[in-house]
C-alpha cells in the first residue's frame, strides 16, 4: 500500500514563504509559526499559539505585541486590510497589542497600537482603533471598533451602529489589561531573544494609580436583582442600548401615568446594575419597571416591570419580571409575574405570522364585549424580533388578565387582515388550556380502530401544522374526495364546506371527513375568500393507509406511479429524511441546507404538463417549520403527493418579501 498523509496539502501549501522573525522577539519552540508572518522586535509569542499565514497572507505582528498562549490567527485566502505602512495584509497587528488566552483573530483583521482582545473572543473581518479593549468572550465582526472603545464581555458586535455606541476605554479597564498583561510577562521564559515586553498604555491616556482594594470583576452577588433581569441589562447594554428606568404608585400604575427614575451612566454592566438596584430601593414598595433605549433612534426597545408593591428587598422574587420568556411545551401561569404566559400553539402561530413580515396587532376585550365582537385596539407590537415581539405581547397580557386578548396579523403592503388569533382568556386561561372545540383548544387526534369509525382516524403532525398555517394566514378550509377510478381522471366530488377559522373545530371535522370517506382519497383545500381562489390542494388520505396508527400522507408510496428512482431521486446517493417513497437528491439536500442557514423559508409549487407551458404554478402547502429534517420531509411529502406533476423548490428572503431562488426538482 502506497503512504497516506493525515492532511492533504492545499494548492498554497506548496509554495510558503518563510516567517520573518525579528532576533529580539521571543517564539516558544511549541508555538507553531507558517507562512509569511512578520514578527518585529519584541514581541512575545507564547506556548500553544498558532500563527498560520498559509492561506490569507502575509501577517504583520507589531513592535512589544503579546501573543498569550492557545491564540490562533489565520486569514481566508481572499480579503485583506491595509496596514500602517499602505501595504496590504491579512491579518495587522499593531505595536504594544496583547491578545490574550485562546482568543481568536481571523483575517481579514487590523487590530490597531496598545490594544486588548480578551480571554477566548474572536476578531473576524473587523478592524479595531487604536487602544481599544475588546473584554472575554465577546465577538467583532463585519465592525470598525473606534480607538479607545470598550466593548463588554459577552458582547457580540456584528453592526456598526453598535460599535459606534461603545463606551469609552476607563482607568480600571486599562490596569485590568496592564495586570493580564505583567502575568504573562512574568511567567514567560524565553529561549530566544530578549525577556518579552509586556503591553503599554497609550500615551493619550494618563498614568493609572495601581489598584489593590479589589480585583476588576463583574460581580453582583451582592445585588438583590433576579438573575433574569442582569442578563437582560447585560444583553440591552452588549447591544449597544442605554438603560432608563421609570416608576409608579398603585393609583398611578393603573392610570399608567409613570414617572422617570432617570437613565444610568455608563455602559459598564456592573455600574448599570448597581444604578438600577439604587432606584429599587429608592421606590420600594411601588411599580418600577426598566427601560431599554436606542440613542440612535431615539426610541424605546424593551419595557419589563421588575418590582411590584410588596416585593420585598433582597428575596428571590425581587425583580422578577412581568413576563417570563415563552415556551412551546408550557402554558402556566407565573404567579410571581401576576400575568399570563402565551400558550405553545399561539406562540408558533405568531412566530408564523412574523417570519412572514407581517405586523402584530393586539385588541383586547371584556367578557361582555367579547360576545358582542366588539373588541378595543392596543396598538401594534413595534418589535420585529421575535423574542422582543414575544415578551411586549407577554406584557400586554399580564396587562389585561381578567379581559380576552387577541393578536392580529396585519399585511402592511396590503393593509389588510391576515389572521385574528385569540390568545388569552380571562384569568389566564390561554386559548390551548381546553380541550373543547369552542374554546380553541389544543388539537388531540382520536385514533379509530376500523374504517369508518365516526370518530375520525388521527391526522398526523404535518397536516395539523398544515391546517394551523393556512389559519394563521386567514385563509379558510375545504375538502374533496374521490374514489380510485375518479382519481385517475382527476374528477373530484366537494366535501361539506368547513365554517368557522378555530383550529380545533376545522380538525375535528376534517377527522369526521376522513372517517366518512375512508377507502378513498381525500384531499384538503386551502381557499384565499379575497382574492377567490385556491391556495393549496393537498392529499391527506389514500386508499389503504393504516387509520389504526395514524395516517400519513407525506411518507405514503405512490399508487401506480412506478419506483421512486423514475423522478431522478432514487438511487445510492439519495438522502432519506422519512418514509416517503420519494428521496431527495443529495443537490436539492445542499441546496435547502445552503437556503436555511442564510435565513431564508423554504417554499415549494407544483404545475402540469398543460400548465407549466403556459407557466402557470399553484402554491403547495406553506413550509413553516425551519429545521432542516423537518423541512426535507416536508419536501418529500409535496414530491410523493404531486408525482407526475413539475414540482420546483422556492427560496424566499421573508425580511425583502422576495424570491431568491426558483429550481424545478421533479418533472413528470
Amino acid at each position: 500500500m502506497g503512504s497516506r498523509t493525515a492532511l492533504a496539502s492545499r494548492p498554497w501549501s506548496k509554495h510558503l514563504a518563510d516567517p520573518q522573525i525579528d532576533p529580539t522577539a521571543y517564539v516558544h519552540s511549541f508555538a507553531n509559526v507558517v507562512g509569511d508572518v512578520r514578527i518585529q522586535p519584541g514581541v512575545s509569542v507564547a506556548p500553544g499559539s498558532s500563527i498560520r499565514a498559509d492561506e490569507g497572507t502575509p501577517f504583520w505582528i507589531g513592535n512589544n505585541a503579546l501573543i498569550q498562549h492557545g491564540v490562533v490567527i489565520h486569514g481566508l485566502e481572499t480579503g485583506r486590510v491595509l496596514g500602517d505602512d499602505d501595504q496590504e495584509y491579512s491579518v495587522w497587528i499593531g505595536p504594544g497589542t496583547c491578545v490574550a488566552h485562546l482568543a481568536l483573530i481571523h483575517g481579514p483583521a487590523y487590530l490597531g497600537a496598545n490594544c486588548f482582545i480578551g480571554f477566548r473572543s474572536t476578531v473576524l473581518n473587523a478592524r479595531v482603533g487604536d487602544g481599544a479593549v475588546v473584554m472575554m468572550h465577546s465577538l467583532v465582526q463585519n465592525v470598525e471598533i473606534p480607538p479607545n472603545k470598550l466593548v463588554p464581555s459577552g458582547a457580540m458586535i456584528t453592526q456598526q451602529h453598535q460599535a459606534d455606541s461603545l463606551p469609552d476605554v476607563q482607568a480600571g479597564d486599562r490596569h485590568f489589561v496592564q495586570q493580564i498583561a505583567a502575568m504573562q510577562g512574568e511567567s514567560s521564559s524565553p529561549t530566544q531573544g530578549n525577556s518579552p515586553a509586556v503591553c503599554v498604555l497609550p500615551e493619550s491616556l494618563p498614568a493609572v494609580t495601581p489598584v489593590t482594594e479589589t480585583p476588576y470583576i463583574n460581580s453582583i452577588d451582592n445585588m438583590s436583582i433576579n438573575s433574569d433581569i442582569t442578563n437582560q441589562i447585560r444583553s440591552l447594554l452588549a447591544q449597544g442600548y442605554g438603560i432608563g428606568a421609570e416608576h409608579a404608585n398603585e393609583r398611578r400604575f393603573k392610570t399608567k401615568s409613570w414617572q422617570s427614575c432617570g437613565t444610568a451612566d455608563g455602559f459598564r454592566p456592573d455600574q448599570v446594575i448597581a444604578t438600577v438596584e439604587g432606584w429599587l430601593q429608592e421606590f420600594a414598595g411601588e411599580y418600577v419597571r426598566l427601560i431599554g433605549i436606542d440613542q440612535g433612534a431615539k426610541r424605546r426597545v424593551v419595557e419589563v416591570i421588575i418590582q411590584r408593591p410588596g416585593d420585598v428587598p433582597g428575596s428571590p422574587s425581587r425583580g422578577t419580571t412581568t413576563t417570563k420568556a415563552l415556551s412551546s411545551g408550557s402554558s402556566s401561569r407565573s404567579s410571581a409575574a401576576q400575568g399570563g404566559s402565551l400558550a405553545g400553539d399561539s406562540a408558533n402561530q405568531m412566530r408564523a405570522l412574523l417570519h412572514q413580515g407581517c405586523k402584530i396587532g393586539l385588541e383586547y376585550a371584556s367578557a361582555r364585549r367579547f360576545k358582542t365582537g366588539s373588541w378595543l385596539t392596543g396598538g401594534t407590537i413595534s418589535s420585529h424580533r421575535e423574542g422582543e415581539a414575544l415578551q411586549e405581547l407577554n406584557r400586554f397580557i399580564a396587562d389585561h388578565t381578567n379581559e380576552y386578548v387577541r393578536i392580529i396579523g396585519i399585511d402592511p403592503a396590503g393593509k389588510r387582515r391576515l389572521a385574528e388569533i385569540v390568545v388569552h382568556r380571562p384569568n389566564g386561561n390561554g386559548v390551548s388550556k381546553s380541550s373543547s372545540a369552542s374554546s380553541a383548544g389544543t388539537y388531540k387526534s382520536a385514533p379509530v380502530s376500523a374504517p369508518g369509525n365516526s370518530n375520525g382516524g388521527g391526522l398526523t403532525p404535518e397536516v395539523v401544522a398544515t391546517v394551523r398555517g393556512l389559519l394563521a394566514n386567514g385563509h379558510s378550509i375545504g375538502t374533496e374526495h374521490t374514489d380510485k377510478r375518479r382519481f385517475k381522471a382527476k374528477s373530484w366530488d366537494t366535501c361539506p364546506t368547513i365554517d368557522g377559522g378555530r383550529e380545533a373545530e376545522v380538525l375535528a371535522k376534517l377527522e369526521a371527513c376522513l372517517a366518512d370517506h375512508a377507502g378513498e382519497y381525500v384531499r384538503i383545500i386551502g381557499i384565499d375568500r379575497g382574492a377567490k381562489r385556491r391556495v393549496l390542494e393537498q392529499i391527506i388520505q389514500r386508499p389503504g393507509d393504516n387509520v389504526t396508527s395514524g395516517r400519513s400522507p407525506s411518507s405514503a408510496s405512490v399508487s401506480g406511479t412506478g419506483s421512486a428512482s423514475s423522478n431522478g431521486f432514487g438511487g445510492s446517493n439519495g438522502s432519506s429524511y422519512g418514509n416517503s417513497a420519494v428521496r431527495l437528491d443529495n443537490s436539492v439536500v445542499t441546496q435547502v441546507r445552503s437556503l436555511l442557514a442564510q435565513g431564508y423559508k423554504i417554499g415549494t409549487e407544483h404545475t402540469d404538463k398543460r400548465r407549466f407551458k403556459a407557466k402557470s404554478w399553484q402554491s403547495c402547502a406553506p413550509i413553516t417549520s425551519t429545521h432542516e429534517s423537518e423541512v426535507l420531509r416536508a419536501l418529500e411529502g409535496c414530491l410523493a403527493d404531486h408525482n407526475g406533476e413539475y414540482v420546483r423548490l422556492l427560496g424566499i428572503d421573508p425580511a425583502a418579501k422576495r424570491r431568491v431562488l426558483e429550481t424545478i426538482i421533479q418533472r413528470p
